[in-house]
């Protein structure tokens, strides 16, 4: 029977409505387009696009905004016949990502990175994977949750190598290329294994199949694998011991803006979707009444251990990096370990956490990425020690690694503190739940946790105070008159660094409003 006319209209309505929420992902697709038809103008080639493609990510983060501020217009539900889901927690991860984008776009305005005969490109793979990580934040879909991914790791192996005749850069991109093909085939068949299990890709409909064998007191063992398949995908996007291998090869051979996109767009991408993975077969949270058991007991376990193990050998490995690069590699493992602690929790104050924790981490990581790209650019090394004396020589680079710095080590009243706080918050309130429910033995092993979270902000200190302590303490350079030869940085890169210091001291002292919207994120 051919559907009626009513049937059509209500179809077009919904795709009309859903397509108005998915603007902002339409907005970077116009604008990849538009840049991929530059390429066609010869002319173009004397013009820098970087300008463009930032002007695509500001449009698309500012009709997310008009979403925010019209909740009855464009309201949270799920879209696209329920492939993707359109909600806070979506637009929470689509906001950090677009700022992080905007960010990177405005560090390759000021350093010249790309050339105007590449920046067209640049600009394309940059927004895909950008437009791919929004997407990874809504799947709701196995199906979405795995083009997702892809769609965000092929432009970002492109990226990885972008740098001409580098062949530290061309090997980065390709051990990326391998084991990001190696994490995405275990992936894969582990969605097989869920979808093929339970009959369905939707993840709410994974999550009931789940729910309902684990309630008939039958654990599905090809699903529980597939499960566990699919957290090593995430794993890897995460980069979790012990899938973080590739990391500071690649951060060491990319270009720096390259990696401070990667170290903060794609984890925040991958904190989203791991989260809401995790909450949809969680169903309700255990420690707010009865619900699916099974995970707590197991994959919980399985994250708290990857968490300790990452943050400690993230901050251990720190400790003898020379290069800057890869020093700030080994410290977003180091980072990654805390965010996991918050997710190995299973409940929505530990997502919660650690949402908040990635949107402090965005202005401290990409303050520090900054510096050490100017850094380049002014005395052509990458190494810890081209930062000696950098107060002395550019003050306000000076103080805004500083404030980077100590806000990576946790100290308040800066971001990192706020953001390690709502961590251990929620790991000790999970400890104390469980034991309250007569569970002692999970109650003390996210105490324990929170001791291990505790002694690793503390070993941090050894590696971030000693690059304090380089920056700020150390004699720079000398002219033949004894004074401190300046760096010569422009007044737009140290405003872009003042900017993100200022940002933040201001979320580590006024973090209420941003705890409340990463709490609603998380449901």
């Amino acid at each position: 029977m051919p559907p009626s006319s009513a049937d059509l209209a209500a179809l077009q309505t919904d795709l009309a409505h859903d397509l108005a929420r998915f603007a902002p992902e339409l907005v970077l697709a116009g604008t990849i387009v538009a840049l991929l038809v530059a390429k066609l103008f010869s002319s173009l080639d004397r013009v820098n696009l970087t300008t463009f493609a930032g002007a695509g990510a500001a449009f698309a983060l500012g009709f997310l905004a008009w979403q925010f501020v019209e909740p009855a217009r464009f309201p949270d539900g799920p879209a696209f016949a329920g492939l993707i889901a359109l909600d806070t927690l979506a637009g929470f991860v689509r906001a950090l990502v677009l700022t992080a984008t905007l960010v990177v776009l405005a560090m390759c305005g000021l350093s010249g990175l790309p050339d105007r005969e590449d920046s067209a490109d640049f600009g394309t793979l940059l927004l895909g994977a950008a437009l791919g990580m929004m997407l990874m934040a809504s799947g709701n879909h196995l199906l979405i949750v795995f083009l997702a991914v892809e769609m965000a790791s092929l432009p970002s192996y492109g990226l990885a190598g972008f740098l001409k005749g580098k062949r530290a850069g061309s090997e980065a991109a390709l051990k990326y290329v391998v084991y990001g093909a190696a994490a995405s085939g275990v992936m894969l068949y582990g969605i097989s294994l869920l979808a093929g299990g339970f009959g369905t890709g939707s993840l709410p409909g994974v999550a009931k199949g789940f729910a309902a064998a684990a309630e008939a007191g039958r654990m599905p063992a090809l699903p529980a694998v597939g499960i566990a398949m699919v957290l090593v995908g995430l794993a890897f996007k995460l980069s979790a011991v012990p899938f973080h291998f590739w990391l500071p090869d690649v951060f060491d051979g990319a270009a720096t803006e390259v990696a401070a996109f990667l170290s903060v767009a794609s984890k925040a991408a991958a904190v989203g979707l791991t989260a809401r993975f995790l909450l949809a077969l969680q169903g309700e949270a255990v420690l707010n009444g009865p619900g699916f058991v099974v995970l707590p007991q197991s994959f919980g376990m399985a994250i708290l251990v990857v968490a300790a193990v990452t943050a400690t050998l993230g901050n251990l490995a720190a400790m003898a990096q020379t290069n800057l690069k890869r020093f700030l590699a080994y410290s977003t493992i180091a980072h990654a370990g805390y965010v996991l602690m918050a997710l190995s929790t299973l409940t929505r104050e530990g997502a919660a956490a650690a949402l908040f924790y990635m949107a402090a981490y965005l202005p401290m990581n990409l303050g520090a990425f900054a510096v050490a790209a100017v850094v380049r650019d002014r005395t052509g090394s990458e190494s810890v020690d081209a930062c000696r004396g950098l107060l002395a020589r550019s003050p306000a680079l000076g103080v805004g690694l500083a404030v980077c710095v100590l806000g990576l080590l946790g100290l308040p009243p800066l971001a990192g503190f706020a953001g390690k706080f709502q961590v251990f918050a929620a790991v000790y309130d999970a400890g104390r739940g469980y034991a309250g429910l007569g569970r002692p033995g999970l109650g003390t092993a996210y105490l324990v946790l929170l001791g291990v979270g505790a002694v690793n902000t503390a070993v941090s200190a050894g590696y971030y105070l000693r690059l304090l302590r380089i920056v700020t303490l150390d004699e720079p350079g000398t002219d033949e008159k004894g004074n401190a030869v300046p760096l010569g940085e422009s007044w737009s890169a140290a405003a872009t660094v003042v900017a993100l210091a200022v940002a933040v001291v201001a979320l580590g002292v006024w973090w209420g409003p941003l705890a409340t919207a990463a709490a609603r994120a998380a449901g």
